[in-house]
């Protein structure tokens, strides 16, 4: 997958360029990424990322995991934004391991689509206005970072199943997150089993709930959040090629 790009620093870091959407056309390569979070970043890596030349990081988490966690480091030629689309924190480790596991997971992404109203909304606006690449992440880049990737995509054009497929990939770092929150705990794993986990299943329950609500994720963003068809024409523009 070319699109998946190695750090030893990070686990989950990916170019949403390169994606098909249901018209024929393909998201550019090299403009919006997404990832884990990028505080680990030194040496020949951060002159790497650099290299990329990501101008723009938004970062999802809440404040107070910036504070305990660090952030990407500070360069002259980057903007950070910390926008914590998040309002209802839950602890992903201790999860009831008798609860349907896609179904929670599906309903606090919906909790999310209400709560960060004017984050996500300025997320977006962002992405769209951008001038030059932009990386969004969040802790483990699964959950926030998954949840805004796919109204990015959906915006785009890019049919479930491709949404679904991208969200996916994060099952191949889920051993390296589990092993990041087993060092950080003492050896010990985590109570849930579903842990670091990204089925398909669970963008697409979350997909079907937005449009239940909202007609669709166009009429989501433009409703519930307000932005405009001219910010969602400016991100196609800018992001779609043919």
């Amino acid at each position: 997958m070319d699109r998946l790009i190695a750090f030893d620093a990070m686990h989950n870091f990916r170019d949403l360029g390169g994606i098909r959407t249901a018209e024929g056309r393909t998201v550019r390569r090299g403009l919006v990424f997404r990832s884990d979070s990028p505080a680990r970043l030194e040496g020949p890596e951060w002159d790497r990322f650099l290299g990329l030349g990501i101008r723009t990081v938004i970062d999802l988490r809440y404040p107070w995991e910036v504070s305990a966690k660090g952030r990407v480091p500070e360069h002259e030629r980057l903007t950070y934004l910390n926008l914590s689309i998040e309002h209802r924190p839950y602890d992903q480790a201790a999860i009831d391991p008798a609860v349907d596991p896609w179904r929670y997971l599906a309903d606090r992404f919906a909790e999310v689509a209400e709560d960060g109203v004017k984050e996500i909304r300025q997320v977006l606006e962002t992405v769209a206005a951008a001038d030059a690449p932009l990386l969004f992440h969040c802790a483990s880049g699964k959950d926030r970072t998954g949840l805004v990737a796919a109204l990015v995509l959906s915006l785009l054009g890019a049919d479930e199943d491709e949404i679904a497929r991208d969200f996916a990939l994060t099952e191949l770092a889920t051993e390296r997150l589990v092993a990041v929150w087993s060092a950080a705990h003492e050896g010990r794993r985590p109570a849930w089993p579903g842990y670091g986990r990204a089925p398909e299943e669970v963008i697409r329950l979350f997909l079907a709930s937005l449009t239940a609500a909202h007609g669709s994720v166009h009429g989501y963003t433009t409703g519930r959040l307000g932005v405009t068809d001219g910010s969602i024409d400016a991100l196609r523009a800018r992001l779609l090629e043919d």
